[in-house]
């Protein structure tokens, strides 16, 4: 089947393979201008977006879109696998190959003969596999955890690498004095206008809130995520009621939005 052909299939065994000609058609000559012009770097904003928007479809609960937002996220990878591809580098085959081979390796107790039953067992055997492919044994145990994702991710699967061989809070507690005695060296670092250790202190008030998080089985990035949807609708509500009284958020004073807010904070549902 010729690329021409295969961008019109309606077969539903061939879409992966008509993506894949649809790219190749906007990056070839008399394709897409825009397409073509891209490289590995000037897309990267675009699949963070994809990723972000993505996982704010699955936070929602919101089916009808997921759809349509894996469907942009795959487009990235596609995207990616063409570029290399035009470099010689490697192709979308050789991507899925690389995954599915690592998926086998890493699951030797359903592909070969190992006996590990539980989820802890998988989870443990899965780094240890990860470690020898990588050549990571004699390297920093922490070596390369969650390089590149946000800093709230990334502190959270640092803390659960470390918990792993034990460096961790017996108890939640621990961790809540953890916090108390991070705000109140915060503190400490603001009243002596310290602000290079003002912003030392913040970084470890946040780990601290983040390891109290995965105490709780939470991801941080959810939470933030949850805080940020509940001040986005409720600064809209306290918007709405003062241009009910005639006032925009510009002339507004500070006591009328911490009235309306309080209100809007009483609001259920808000």
């Amino acid at each position: 089947m010729t690329d021409a052909e295969m961008i019109e299939s309606p077969d539903a065994g061939q879409q992966l393979a008509r993506l894949r000609a649809i790219m190749h058609r906007l990056r070839a000559p008399g394709g897409c201008p825009w397409d073509a012009e891209q490289t590995h770097e000037s897309i990267v904003p675009n699949l963070i977006e994809e990723t972000y928007e993505t996982v704010d479809t699955i936070q929602r609960g919101d089916h009808d879109h997921l759809k349509e937002e894996l469907g942009d996220l795959l487009l990235q990878v596609v995207f990616h696998s063409e570029i290399a591809e035009e470099a010689g580098r490697f192709n979308l085959d050789d991507v899925a190959r690389g995954i599915s081979e690592k998926l086998v390796r890493r699951h030797p107790h359903v592909f070969a003969d190992s006996d590990v039953a539980t989820t802890d067992g998988v989870l443990s055997q899965w780094d240890a596999i990860k470690r020898v492919e990588k050549g990571d044994e004699e390297k920093p145990f922490l070596h390369g955890v969650g390089k590149g994702l946000p800093g709230l991710i990334r502190a959270a699967k640092l803390q659960k690498k470390a918990a792993k061989v034990g460096f961790d809070w017996p108890e939640e507690s621990g961790v809540i004095a953890k916090i108390h005695e991070e705000l109140h060296e915060l503190q400490s670092a603001v009243d002596q206008q310290d602000l290079n250790a003002v912003a030392e202190e913040m970084g470890d008030l946040l780990f601290s809130v983040v390891n109290l998080a995965r105490f709780r089985d939470i991801d941080p990035e959810v939470l933030m995520a949850t805080a940020n949807a509940k001040f986005e609708s409720r600064f809209g509500a306290m918007e709405r009621m003062l241009k009910t009284d005639g006032f925009t958020l510009d002339a507004a004073s500070t006591s009328q939005m911490e009235s309306a807010w309080e209100l809007a904070k009483s609001m259920r549902g808000i």
